[in-house]
């Protein structure tokens, strides 16, 4: 077996192994995490070519919320403090553009005739 047949052979046995999780996960795990997606079917199959490639992550997160070893709403607790500093931050930003924008004038030299570079539909 060459390294060609081998590289084949780890990416068939990690999707075989993706998509018995996906459809796992799906079926029955994501109801279990999320109390949003009990009841909504359609998106789940928009689901699958994620949960193929990061199955790693997505048992490990199920395993972390069923065995309640997480705390996920205090983990993120910091960084949603500073979406208020972001907003205003993003937004004063956005005015200096637009202003700095306008503001910068571009002139046109006024000793360069206009030329037409083709006749077009006239004849």
């Amino acid at each position: 077996m060459n390294v060609a047949e081998a590289l084949v052979m780890v990416m068939q046995a990690w999707g075989i192994i993706g998509a018995v999780v996906a459809a796992v996960f799906l079926t029955i795990g994501i109801d279990r995490i999320d109390a949003d997606a009990r009841g909504a079917y359609i998106f789940r199959p928009l689901l699958i070519p994620g949960v193929l490639l990061i199955w790693p992550l997505v048992l490990w997160r199920w395993w972390q919320t069923e065995t309640e070893r997480a705390a996920w709403a205090e983990r993120y607790r910091p960084v949603r403090a500073s979406y208020g500093i972001a907003v205003v931050l993003m937004s004063l930003g956005i005015v200096a553009i637009v202003t700095l924008g306008l503001s910068v004038r571009q002139s046109w030299p006024a000793d360069i005739a206009p030329l037409q570079l083709s006749e077009g539909a006239r004849q």
